[in-house]
């Protein structure tokens, strides 16, 4: 006797379920690949094979690492495989030459004379710092650009230091030596941020720094082996590190207002001590 919670179910439902279950199931035809007679079972041990395989890659790392020493004692390590550090002959970019460009602005006032003194100029970029360069008048800039045959990594930096110089009314032979030296900088300062002066005291602070028929700014630039350029009230002085503080020791000096006569005598005395010093 069925329990009484079970579930009824009619004779017509039941009579469904026996003919659905009944029906034949049709047969598909599923091609059927041969079994492999031989089996390869693989005995070695799968821990060796991975100990192995890292003691293959230390071992390369090492020779790749490693450093020997020649018979001179001298330190010899394997060439690199890196293209960063490839020579420039290759097509590939390398390290110092990786395509950078640079832009300078020409002041309306400096126009003219680079374009008078640009035969002067673009070979020394060309043929020394391996640079490609172009004057565009449209915008009025001078665009450096490394190339493949660019040797060093400061190569533009130089570049633009010498167009910069150039900008700031420096000749182009004073200019090349940012391109010949290292230690050379360039200095600029305003008068005002020494002593406000205004109208005729400003005229006369600036031709005090320059003197008669520019005597004073010759003396200082050849006492202290520097190159000054009075751009209005702005002054640019190239120079190295020590001969800058030297000659703008004297500028300051002729802008509070110390008479050229004083500022001779302290150059005078300062181009003995270098001489000394040497």
């Amino acid at each position: 006797m069925p329990a009484p919670t079970a579930l009824q179910r009619k004779p017509e439902d039941l009579a469904q379920d026996v003919a659905i279950d009944s029906a034949p199931v049709p047969e598909l035809n599923i091609p059927q690949e041969p079994l492999p007679t031989e089996i390869d079972i693989s005995t070695e041990d799968q821990t060796q094979i991975s100990t192995h395989t890292l003691q293959q890659d230390d071992q390369a790392q090492q020779e790749d690492t490693s450093m020997q020493i020649d018979s001179e004692g001298r330190p010899h390590f394997p060439p690199s495989t890196d293209t960063i550090l490839s020579s420039p002959s290759s097509l590939a970019p390398t390290l110092a030459t990786k395509i950078q460009s640079r832009k300078v602005p020409i002041p309306p006032h400096r126009l003219t004379p680079l374009k008078s003194a640009w035969p002067k100029i673009y070979p020394p970029l060309v043929e020394h710092l391996k640079l490609q360069v172009r004057m565009n008048v449209k915008s009025k800039a001078v665009e450096l650009r490394t190339s493949r045959f660019t040797t060093t990594t400061d190569s533009l930096q130089k570049g633009e230091d010498f167009i910069r110089a150039f900008t700031l009314g420096f000749d182009v032979d004073d200019a090349i030596a940012l391109l010949r030296l290292d230690d050379l900088y360039i200095e600029t300062f305003e008068i005002k941020d020494v002593k406000t002066l205004n109208g005729e005291h400003l005229s006369r602070a600036i031709g005090r720094i320059a003197g008669k028929d520019g005597k004073t700014k010759f003396a200082i630039e050849n006492t202290s082996k520097t190159r000054v350029v009075l751009a209005d009230s702005k002054i640019h002085i190239l120079g190295g590190f020590q001969n800058i503080r030297i000659a703008r020791e004297a500028v300051v000096s002729l802008i509070l207002g110390a008479p050229p006569g004083k500022v001779y005598g302290n150059l005078r005395t300062v181009a003995g001590r270098m001489k000394e010093r040497f």
